[in-house]
């Protein structure tokens, strides 16, 4: 049974999981750079955007979990773009270039429709107007028995949360206070109840928590 799972949350000291005003040149929102930092010091990071070396640690470690028997993943239309409203066009094909990370289904989250987007490396891109519950239903036919990843943005994941439709939390707790932007832990209902902290790691950079569900 597909079990739904978010990784790596990058979450400030004071609760932001992103900064405001996103754009095309602050993809986080400003300030934002800050909670992924480290991330790019990582084999990871630095193979995603096509350099080699980088840190095999623990938060690399941390980060290679993410892949694991993954088959499909569900993201909000602001993990996508910095597109707002209707779409101009089609030229806005994500923040990864021709080939994506992902290398399976992707189903974005949206308001306004947009045909199937396909990319270098397997990745397909869904764009699904009819809600997260459609969106989660489509992305477990994808995966085929594999898990989804539910991979954000902030206000996906708070409604995953306070639904209680996630299985497995990683966290990534960065020690930087961001003052403003989008918080995660606001309007949770119950969370974490129903949940239990089942491990804890700390790098010189980051601390890690992961969270299931009991």
């Amino acid at each position: 049974m597909s079990r739904i799972r978010v990784h790596n949350l990058l979450v400030s000291l004071d609760g932001f999981a992103a900064g405001p005003d996103q754009s095309q040149s602050a993809p986080m929102g400003v300030g934002g750079e800050r909670l992924s930092a480290w991330f790019w010091e990582t084999h990871v990071g630095r193979s995603m955007i096509g350099q080699s070396g980088g840190s095999t640690g623990i938060d690399n470690d941390w980060l290679e979990r993410a892949d694991k028997n993954v088959g499909a993943t569900v993201m909000g239309r602001n993990m996508f773009g910095p597109i707002r409203g209707e779409w101009p066009d089609d030229s806005w094909v994500g923040w990864w270039g021709d080939e994506p990370p992902y290398h399976h289904p992707v189903f974005v989250l949206t308001h306004h429709a947009r045909g199937d987007l396909s990319m270098a490396g397997g990745t397909t891109f869904h764009f699904v107007t009819d809600g997260l519950d459609s969106a989660l239903q489509r992305a477990v036919e994808a995966a085929q028995g594999k898990d989804v990843r539910l991979g954000g943005g902030v206000a996906t994941v708070r409604e995953a949360l306070r639904r209680g439709l996630v299985d497995e939390i990683d966290i990534a707790i960065v020690p930087t206070l961001l003052g403003s932007g989008e918080r995660i832990w606001d309007d949770l209902g119950t969370w974490p109840e129903g949940y239990v902290c089942t491990q804890i790691q700390s790098s010189d950079s980051v601390v890690h928590l992961q969270f299931c569900r009991a």
